[in-house]
């Protein structure tokens, strides 16, 4: 077997000043919110919106994605631990923050946002999803730097090899025997890069819907593009799931993992909006 894989060993700190540390993943987080703030000026001077208005949106979706990603995590993926420690919700060190979660608190923010500036909600959704698209490539980019969220073992010519993170007995156990020879050669196995996968899924996902409220006026038709977003971030979210590495023990025994699951309403719901909208639009 040729070694034609990429070794992967960032370190997850960008620097360390007298032991306050910057992280990648805080970093790369921060700037989801700086060029989605860019955008939506953009889009705020497009429509005659207010300026402060927008600075009123960055608040509220900051902490839609905080605190919806962060309960996701804690009630989707592990209630049972979170249940018995609560206090620990509140350790954003600890890590975990779901996707799911973040949809969630986004949408229900947006709800709060829209009353309060008297803005359709639709409106403010069908722009919104331009940027959570952006934030995504940034996010699993951060994921990447972390060597977390990993995808399965295999053998494709441009898998990873996550250093940080060991093969145990168990996943030994289930490997080919081209893959267990591997691993005896140099201690660990190549990888799916899942993270990689996402985030170019997304970026295509912001580029498509950008062209789509700039050349073509998509955001005419409401939750049009609110569902397009639904349809195809969870789609490919639905398939990139058989390449990722099992996050939690529970889902070893699911047909499906739990981002499957949750992802399968969403589409559905996706795909309702965008038929509906697009029968409203003909009328």
């Amino acid at each position: 077997m040729l070694q034609l894989y990429i070794t992967w060993d960032p370190n997850p700190e960008m620097l360390n000043i007298a032991g306050f540390a910057v992280r990648w993943y805080g970093l790369l987080f921060a700037s989801a919110f700086f060029f989605g703030y860019l955008i939506f000026q953009k889009i705020f001077k497009l429509e005659n919106i207010p300026a402060k208005v927008l600075d009123h949106l960055t608040i509220y979706m900051l902490i839609g994605v905080v605190v919806g990603a962060r309960l996701g995590h804690c009630f989707f993926y592990e209630p049972e631990y979170y249940f018995a420690h609560p206090f620990q919700i509140l350790n954003l060190r600890q890590g975990g923050l779901a996707s799911h979660g973040a949809a969630i608190g986004i949408l229900l923010s947006l709800w709060f946002f829209a009353r309060k500036e008297k803005l359709a909600y639709s409106w403010i959704v069908d722009r919104i999803v331009i940027v959570v698209a952006l934030s995504g490539l940034f996010i699993r980019t951060g994921n990447l730097m972390n060597s977390e969220i990993i995808g399965s073992p295999t053998t494709v010519s441009w898998a990873f090899i996550f250093k940080q993170v060991p093969v145990n007995q168990e996943i030994y156990a289930n490997l080919s025997e081209n893959l267990q020879q591997y691993y005896n050669l140099h201690g660990n196995i190549p990888r799916h890069p899942a993270q990689v996968y996402e985030a170019l899924a997304y970026l295509s996902v912001c580029v498509l819907l950008i062209w789509l409220y700039f050349k073509k006026s998509a955001g005419s038709k409401p939750f049009f593009m609110t569902g397009l977003f639904m349809v195809l971030v969870f789609g490919f979210r639905l398939i990139i799931e058989f390449y990722k590495d099992v996050q939690v023990d529970f889902e070893k025994t699911l047909p499906l993992n739990m981002g499957q699951w949750l992802s399968i309403p969403i589409i559905l719901l996706g795909i309702v909006l965008i038929f509906s909208s697009l029968k409203k639009t003909q009328k």
